[in-house]
């Protein structure tokens, strides 16, 4: 990214230090600002609303989405812009703890099989509760699940993460949303810490005690995996696929 045609304006450049530490730091505060500006939108943007959203002009937002659409950041279409490829991939590659996510595909995978509800597993972030893999389930499209969705930490999956939790799964019986229900159980490393809650949601009426077995066991599945993938060896450089 070229430093020295940044924005200067609308508080995202600081005036002071011209091309030094403080010039660059803005352009880069300015680049993330758009980017949660179109995470925010939801799907795409112009260069209108983005420089309303960040309170930028609308000169500089057109020259940092072209820079970001130079390195795959963002992607234009016609007059909108929405996240690209590139930064996609950049974000699969973080780990909320070491393995968390390969080791609760298949356990999440199988409670989604068994018991047909929509399933996430949450980490704790900056006072929210942070989807890190989901599986859509009979809730949809009601209750979309998403990775990368956030949401308090009044609901079963958030106080499932805040923990320690006496006498078994959180039960949610439509308290956050009418007509769903959920049960929620904290999902813990080989030493025993709360790495994540694992949340199953099933439509108002079905019976949650037995779903509260299966996320029991997902969540179980999911620390047995995580014990056995801290055993595995690396996989070797020459056997990865560069996208």
């Amino acid at each position: 990214m070229d430093t020295g045609t940044g924005p200067r304006t609308g508080g995202v450049a600081p005036t002071a230090a011209p091309g030094g530490t403080e010039r660059g730091r803005g352009v880069l505060e300015g680049a993330f600002a758009l980017l949660e500006a179109l995470r925010r939108s939801g799907d795409e943007a112009g260069v209108t609303e983005l420089a309303l959203a960040c309170g930028v002009p609308k000169g500089s937002v057109h020259r940092l989405l072209d820079q970001l659409v130079g390195v795959g950041a963002v992607e234009r279409r016609g007059n909108r812009y929405r996240v690209g490829p590139q930064l996609y991939r950049l974000g699969q590659a973080w780990e909320p703890h070491p393995g968390l996510r390969s080791a609760a595909r298949l356990p999440l995978q199988h409670l989604r099989a068994v018991t047909g509800a929509s399933v996430v597993l949450a980490v704790l972030r900056e006072d929210m509760a942070l989807t890190v893999s989901s599986v859509p389930g009979d809730l949809e499209p009601l209750l979309p699940v998403r990775d990368g969705i956030a949401f308090r930490l009044d609901t079963a999956a958030g106080k499932a993460l805040k923990g320690p939790l006496r006498g078994g799964a959180v039960l949610d019986r439509e308290d956050v949303m009418d007509g769903v229900c959920c049960a929620a159980l904290p999902v813990r490393a080989p030493d025993g810490r709360t790495v994540a809650a694992l949340a199953g949601m099933v439509p108002a009426g079905r019976g949650l005690d037995a779903l509260a077995r299966a996320v029991a066991g997902a969540g179980a599945a999911v620390t047995r995996a995580l014990a056995r993938g801290g055993q595995r060896r690396p996989v070797p450089p020459s056997a990865l696929v560069v996208l």
